[in-house]
């Protein structure tokens, strides 16, 4: 059972999710922010750059507020292009920290396990008790909806400030990584019948296929 976050803490969120931390309090560690940086090595001193303007310096074993790291985020995808949100995506799987996994299916599960251990409140308290199991809430999530092995497709439901092309991302590197040696692709894409944060939705579906 996920903790119930305090309602007085949450913004404003009626326009759109992208970009919007659902609650003021959040912060982000530096492991991760790092992947903004590393997602590529052209154009990381001006990503560096970026991150330092909107008050991010990364340093190890430090905590970010996560909304700075959004607006890090917004402005790379309105001056540079949403392609460098995927890579970074991408790069989450290198830098930030995830539990064990052994499969595919493992690994889709514990993309939102990951999302908590690496994010906090001001108060020091990570969102997520490795002893317990128990995730706070605030932050949104990572479900896994459906996995078929025989049917060679799952469907990953994204709630989150982050940006839908970031999400897609991770979602790719992981199951690249863990894919079947048999199997050569694995496409992953978002849902155009369900709702998207691009187009004003609080949410991404995305298709995964192999």
């Amino acid at each position: 059972m996920s903790k119930l976050e305090n309602p007085s803490k949450l913004l404003n969120w009626n326009i759109m999710a992208e970009f919007k931390a659902f609650a003021a309090n959040i912060e982000v560690n530096a492991t991760t922010v790092l992947s903004f940086i590393h997602s590529m090595k052209r154009g990381q001193e001006k990503r560096l750059a970026l991150l330092e303007k909107h008050g991010i310096r990364p340093e190890e074993g430090g905590w970010y507020p996560q909304q700075e790291w959004l607006n890090a985020f917004k402005e790379l995808s309105e001056t540079v292009g949403e392609m460098n949100l995927l890579l970074i995506g991408m790069a989450i799987i290198e830098n930030a920290e995830f539990p064990p996994f052994n499969s595919l299916k493992e690994g889709l599960e514990v993309i939102d396990v990951a999302y908590h251990m690496n994010h906090r409140d001001q108060n020091g308290q990570l969102l997520f008790n490795p002893e317990t199991g128990e995730k706070t809430a605030g932050i949104g999530c990572y479900d896994l909806q459906y996995y078929n092995e025989e049917e060679r497709r799952a469907i990953m439901y994204c709630h989150n400030p982050y940006p839908s092309k970031f999400d897609q991302g991770i979602i790719t590197a992981l199951c690249r990584r863990l894919r079947p040696d048999c199997i050569k692709t694995i496409d992953v894409r978002p849902d155009l019948e369900k709702e998207r944060r691009p187009k004003g939705g609080d949410s991404c579906t995305f298709l995964i296929k192999w």
